[in-house]
C-alpha cells in the first residue's frame, strides 16, 4: 500500500458537514479528489479550510494531463514533498504536523517511519547495484539520497 493511501483528511466531519455530502477520508481517493476539489465544493467551505484546500490543489494537482486528478501526478508530487520535508530534517512526527499546517492532511507517524525506512531500503538496493555494475558517480548519487533520507 502506498503512503499517499495512508494520507487522510483533517477534520474530515466537519468539511462533510460544510459540503453536506460524504466523501472518504483518505486525501488520495479518487471520490476525495473530486469532490474537495471542484469549484462548487470550495465555495461551500470556510475561508480556513478553503485556503488549504485551495492550497493543495495548486501544488499537487496542476498538471496538463488529460485524467487529472486520477492520473497519478498528484501522488508522485505528494511523496516529494515528504522526501522534502525529510531532506530537511524533520522526523515523522514532525512532517505529519507540517502537512497539517499546510494541507489539512494528517497521516500515522508509524506509516511515515515506514515509507521513509522503505525509501532508504529501496537506495541501499539501488547503491549495490550501482556498485556491482561499476557506476561509481551513481553510486554516490544514491550514497547521497540515501544520508539525506536517513538524516
Amino acid at each position: 500500500m502506498a503512503i499517499t493511501d495512508k494520507i487522510y483528511v483533517k477534520n474530515h466531519r466537519q468539511l462533510a458537514s460544510q459540503l453536506e455530502t460524504s466523501f472518504p477520508k483518505s486525501a488520495f481517493s479518487g471520490a476525495t479528489l473530486d469532490i474537495l476539489f471542484t469549484g462548487d465544493a470550495l465555495a461551500k467551505l470556510d475561508d480556513a479550510s478553503r485556503d488549504r484546500a485551495l492550497e493543495f490543489a495548486e501544488d499537487f494537482l496542476d498538471c496538463d494531463c488529460q485524467s487529472n486528478p486520477h492520473c497519478g501526478c498528484p501522488q508522485r508530487k505528494f511523496i516529494a514533498y515528504l522526501l522534502e520535508l525529510r531532506a530537511e530534517g524533520l522526523g515523522p512526527d514532525a512532517i505529519v504536523d507540517v502537512m497539517g499546517d499546510d494541507y489539512m492532511l494528517y497521516a500515522y507517524p508509524g506509516d511515515v517511519l515506514s515509507f521513509l525506512d522503505n525509501g532508504v531500503r529501496t537506495l541501499e538496493a539501488a547503491e549495490q547495484l550501482a556498485d556491482v555494475d561499476e557506476r561509481q558517480e551513481m553510486a554516490e548519487k544514491i550514497r547521497q539520497k540515501k544520508r539525506e533520507l536517513s538524516g
